[in-house]
């Protein structure tokens, strides 16, 4: 399915400025218009890798904006939503959770209504001319709370999150539920699991291994490092997002992931490893020894891990990049660029 004009919200965001990334190579004539408030989360150099594509189409604004939002989807008129903006970091929503709710919950009820008043008619129907729309919701599989040491999640795990992001997420995801099932909404959902890749924050969890350990820093790990997530890198979530907005099922949550659990130290070990080799120490020894345990963070999840079988078997969906590749990839993007982590 191709759509005139695609609103990106958070296109400026890790996860979403590479969708971006892949969108403009799979459909360069795409009619792309980014929303980003530019928070810290923002990273503004993705404009500089978009300066030759005068078909995307940037927009300062927040997402809690609903004018704004009517405006933007009115004036341009947009045919397909995918839905990124999100506070996501989850060690700031336990410090401030107000933000986490606001842009969360909120700024995805005032796109949600931007969507439906542009979209349907009075009768909440939709109207001829945007027969074809859609609204994908990014999510995440942190809404699902955690597991123990078997088992997985799935599209009909019940929801139980355990940090102030995680809720205002599965907040949001009800939402969009709760649109289709109301008003008849072409929306889909997408909850992936822990991202990895190029362009990511730097507070997260690799690119704070490696700025931490060329500064010769302290490496911090959270308690034991036996937390244990499944990876997925960004270009296979990117393609897979793709393939939802284009083939999933209106009203139908699809589940992502890289089949890639690895406990937090084992990350770091292995991203240790790649940089011993690209980037030794001056005084020769391991960045190994860098590795320092620190308190635990509350309501720290000890596994998340997710069955993809649906996206695969409905959708033809894979995750086509190899762990090692992926990671050996990410880590040499930031050893590029270690100056902006």
């Amino acid at each position: 399915m191709k759509t005139n004009s695609i609103l990106i919200t958070g296109g400026l965001g890790f996860i979403g400025s590479n969708y971006i990334d892949c969108l403009r190579v799979q459909n360069p004539s795409q009619n792309i218009f980014v929303l980003d408030k530019i928070t810290y989360a923002a990273d503004l150099k993705a404009l500089y890798r978009w300066k030759e594509n005068s078909n995307i189409n940037f927009i300062k604004g927040d997402i809690c904006d609903g004018g704004l939002l009517l405006e933007i989807f009115t004036k341009n008129k947009i045919q397909g939503v995918v839905h990124f903006a999100a506070e996501s970091h989850v060690d700031n929503s336990i410090n401030g959770p107000q933000s986490f709710v606001e842009t969360n919950i909120m700024g995805t009820f005032q796109l949600l209504e931007a969507a439906r008043k542009t979209w349907l008619d009075e009768n909440q129907d939709m109207k001829s001319e945007y027969k074809k729309a859609r609204f994908h919701h990014i999510s995440t599989d942190e809404v699902y709370g955690a597991l123990g040491e078997k088992g997985f999640f799935t599209e009909k795990t019940a929801f139980a999150p355990n940090s102030p992001y995680s809720a205002s997420k599965a907040s949001s995801d009800h939402l969009v539920r709760s649109y289709y099932h109301t008003y008849g909404l072409p929306v889909v959902t997408t909850n992936c699991s822990n991202n990895f890749g190029p362009f990511q924050h730097s507070e997260k969890l690799i690119p704070t291994i490696i700025r931490k350990a060329i500064q010769e820093d302290p490496i911090p790990i959270y308690g034991t490092g036996k937390n244990i997530r499944d990876w997925l890198f960004v270009t296979d979530h990117c393609k897979a997002i793709q393939t939802v907005f284009e083939k999933g099922t209106l009203g139908e949550v699809y589940i992502v992931g890289g089949d890639n659990e690895k406990t937090n130290l084992e990350i770091c070990t292995a991203v240790i490893k790649i940089l011993d080799k690209q980037k030794p120490r001056l005084n020769g020894k391991s960045y190994f020894e860098l590795i320092t345990h620190v308190k635990d963070r509350p309501g720290h999840d000890f596994r998340y891990a997710v069955d993809a079988s649906k996206i695969k078997k409905e959708l033809g969906w894979l995750a086509k990049t190899s762990f090692e590749d992926a990671l050996e990839t990410t880590v040499l993007h930031y050893l590029r660029s270690i100056k902006t982590l």
